[in-house]
């Protein structure tokens, strides 16, 4: 992977290369990174408020240019801006730590530039809310061009991300080209619905993503019977656990296998493999809603040891990809292999391991995100298309 930190951190190392591999510029990027490299000597936590005034004062540079592109107008041209920082301001955000002042206004001033770049860059992606529960789950909706319904991937986050993420890496895009929609969305203990709505994760993914479908089975632009679930890193556990107990999704990736997640989170206590996010700890428990601090780790961890997909995955009985990097630093590649070996009743299951000699072997693929957006895209493609020759 590519370091711009030679001595790390890893998290700030990887959140680097997903902007670059979501769009952003290796000129953009370089410039806001100059000023912190001292600052990231100082370990993944210290910096990170460093962090978000350099990425924000490049995000503030490029929104002042798309606003001039705008007045000349030059749409395409502020939509390409727009685009990028809105890339640049969600990498920095999510590096935060959830009790940062500065967080929640960061994130709002996130979605409006993500909608000034859909006006402007993205003209068929929209915001949209789906029912839950007595309440909404805020999502983007990629509408794939074409006549009559088409085929839809519900696209669900990980443990740190947001539909903004997904957004800038351009898979709906890929998606869009072959004919399939995309819904975006923030499930609970995600982005907006946990930032600025307090919906913190659940253990039985399939309630939220059962909600998804009802949304779209209400769309008369949806073929309800090609509805699947891609979900990346955590997504890797919520995506199976949702297609094996919601039987109207057709098909399941596992973008990044996540079977065990309980289990990796007792080697992280004994600091094994490498962490997501800084402020690690108070991140994990924020997003599911579990009280106590750091330093009272037990109770979360029993708590999490339910986070698993043991008995799970074989129960899906659709189609099933999981793609995972060999060299994944964050979630061991043996995740990957139990949850193929479990996934018996699956009429089609494929594991894909990316190699170093590729690319895309890091976390997620995050180090060459384009080769895993455009293999799962291709699978997805091929497997609608085979569920669309059925009799």
């Amino acid at each position: 992977m590519f370091e711009y930190f030679p001595t790390g951190p890893y998290t700030w190392n990887l959140g680097v290369v997903a902007t670059l591999n979501s769009g952003g510029l290796i000129d953009e990027v370089d410039r806001a990174c100059r000023p912190i490299k001292d600052a990231a000597n100082a370990g993944e936590d210290a910096g990170t408020e460093d962090f978000l005034r350099a990425w924000t004062a490049l995000t503030d540079q490029l929104v002042a240019q798309a606003e001039d592109a705008e007045k000349a107008g030059h749409v395409r041209t502020a939509g390409q801006l727009y685009f990028r920082a809105s890339n640049y301001l969600s990498q920095a955000e999510r590096m935060l730590a959830h009790s940062n002042p500065d967080r929640v206004p960061t994130y709002r001033r996130m979605l409006e530039i993500a909608q000034k770049a859909f006006d402007t860059h993205s003209p068929r992606v929209s915001r949209l809310t789906v029912p839950y529960e007595g309440t909404t789950l805020p999502a983007y909706f990629s509408q794939a061009p074409g006549n009559g319904p088409r085929p839809v991937v519900v696209l669900v986050n990980g443990l740190d991300s947001t539909k903004e993420h997904m957004y800038s890496s351009g898979h709906w895009e890929e998606l869009a080209a072959r004919g399939i929609s995309c819904l975006m969305l923030d499930q609970p203990g995600t982005g907006e619905s946990l930032r600025l709505q307090g919906l913190t994760a659940r253990i039985d993914a399939e309630v939220w993503a059962g909600a998804a479908v009802d949304y779209l089975e209400t769309r008369d632009d949806v073929d309800t019977s090609r509805i699947g679930i891609v979900g990346w890193s955590l997504g890797g556990y919520y995506a199976p656990r949702a297609a094996a107990f919601e039987k109207r999704f057709a098909l399941c990736v596992a973008w990044g296998a996540n079977h065990d997640w309980g289990s990796v989170q007792r080697r992280r206590k004994e600091r094994e493999g490498e962490r997501p996010v800084p402020h690690y700890w108070s991140h994990v428990l924020w997003v599911w809603g579990q009280p106590g601090d750091e330093h009272h780790l037990d109770t979360f961890l029993d708590f999490a040891d339910g986070i698993h997909l043991n008995g799970v995955v074989e129960q899906i009985t659709v189609p099933f990809l999981i793609a995972h990097g060999a060299n994944d630093r964050q979630i061991p590649l043996e995740m990957a292999h139990r949850s193929y070996d479990q996934a018996v009743n699956s009429p089609k299951r494929e594991l894909r391991v990316f190699t170093p000699e590729e690319g895309a072997t890091e976390h997620i693929g995050l180090d060459h995100l384009p080769h895993v957006s455009v293999f799962v895209a291709d699978w997805v493609a091929d497997t609608f298309a085979e569920l669309g020759d059925r009799p």
